[in-house]
């Protein structure tokens, strides 16, 4: 990952992080709980791809094990965001960015059931039943529900930041100007070979005259 994009990611994901513990954890819905995380994580998916989108996802995830009240094993969200990222990534079109609303959208519901399952899956794995006593379909609801009514406030910004991030004026510059530097010396140093060579023809050529003088005035002789 680029610079721009370890900076950008990082600190959303931290905002994010702080947002969601300090407020959206405070709200007492029903339910799950609003995942700004889980939305930070599709959003940069959706525009990086897959190889970044999971390793975004592995640290964010990682950073939700650690902060308090966490009260799960180390490592459980970490694994979950980071599969999130990276199947989200495979999703991010080779010609483009998306150009409608739809398909974020619809990564939005896909990632809130696939974190909410996988999540409950490994808890149930490592023996925490948590999701048995609240309910695997409410939290499925609510999960779907509270990431789709925050997502349009969210996914585009993100997205949109980004894409902006992303682009880096000056490197497109430089390497215009290495590609024009590059092709002047290609085409100078082709004028020198072109002109060393026409000399040695020209040379060649005189030798040989040289040599079949010599070589007619002998048989005259």
């Amino acid at each position: 990952m680029r610079f721009n994009r370890i900076l950008l990611s990082a600190t959303l994901v931290v905002v994010a992080l702080v947002v969601q513990v300090s407020v959206l954890a405070r709200l007492q819905l029903p339910g799950a709980v609003p995942d700004l995380l889980l939305l930070v994580v599709v959003s940069l998916a959706l525009v990086y791809g897959h190889v970044s989108g999971a390793l975004v996802g592995f640290g964010a995830g990682l950073l939700a094990d650690l902060a308090p009240p966490a009260d799960h094993a180390a490592g459980r969200y970490a694994l979950v965001l980071c599969l999130i990222g990276y199947l989200v990534g495979l999703a991010k079109p080779e010609t483009g960015p998306l150009r409608s609303a739809t398909g974020p959208m619809a990564m939005v519901v896909g990632a809130a059931i696939g974190s909410t399952l996988l999540y409950a899956g490994v808890g149930a794995l490592v023996g925490d039943t948590a999701a048995r006593h609240v309910g695997l379909v409410s939290l499925l609801l609510t999960a779907v529900l509270y990431d789709l009514l925050l997502a349009p406030f969210t996914v585009p910004l993100i997205m949109a930041l980004a894409r902006r991030a992303d682009n880096d004026p000056l490197s497109e510059s430089t390497g215009t100007a290495t590609d024009v530097s590059t092709g002047f010396m290609a085409n100078g140093t082709g004028l020198r070979i072109g002109d060393q060579r026409g000399g040695l023809r020209v040379k060649a050529a005189r030798n040989r005259a040289a040599r079949a003088g010599r070589i007619k005035g002998v048989k005259r002789l």
